[in-house]
């Protein structure tokens, strides 16, 4: 089965849907696993989902949600139950999907949040969801608007990219160690 996102249709609001496909005979079949309300589920899912060990599924909006900046959600394996598990503030949100480590905690990217709204990078602690700011973007030589997801190394160090900064203005590569 595929899994992804829309960042519009889905529903009277027109906010986005996550979705499975299934290979059926020479064709697929679609499943709209969840539509977004423009609510404090937030809206325009642009990033892609990402499984964890149970077959729980985790992404997120760019906009909307309980502080403005966009949302991370997990939809429950199986019946697809749609949780919030946090309310990003700010303008805009992520735009490169999440990642896990192996406790499964989630971080990501956002675009125009942060203490500069310039983005910042995140870790959502699981369990109790609780958000902890890694780092916040100042279009300096750490970039500005990061765009990328986060890839770990095997020490644990976070690596992405932002689209604004560095020494010629045209973005960076960063790292951060957690």
């Amino acid at each position: 089965n595929l899994y992804g996102t829309t960042c519009c249709g889905g529903g009277p609001s027109n906010s986005g849907t996550v979705f499975q496909l299934k290979p059926s005979g020479s064709g697929w079949i679609e499943n709209v696993l969840y539509s977004f309300l423009n609510q404090r589920d937030g809206n325009e899912p642009v990033t892609g989902v990402i499984f964890d060990g149970s077959g729980n599924l985790y992404g997120a909006t760019i906009f909307g949600g309980t502080g403005g900046g966009g949302t991370i959600f997990e939809l429950s394996g199986g019946s697809w139950t749609f949780s919030l598990l946090y309310g990003l503030s700010g303008s805009v949100g992520p735009q490169g999907n999440l990642s896990m480590d192996a406790a499964g905690n989630l971080y990501g990217t956002t675009f125009q949040d942060g203490a500069h709204r310039l983005g910042s990078a995140f870790k959502l602690t699981r369990g109790s969801w609780t958000y902890t700011a890694l780092h916040d973007f100042t279009d300096g030589g750490d970039g500005g608007y990061p765009l990328s997801n986060l890839v770990f190394d095997s020490s644990g160090n976070l690596y992405g990219t932002a689209a604004l900064g560095g020494a010629n203005g045209d973005g960076v590569v960063f790292e951060i160690t957690p």
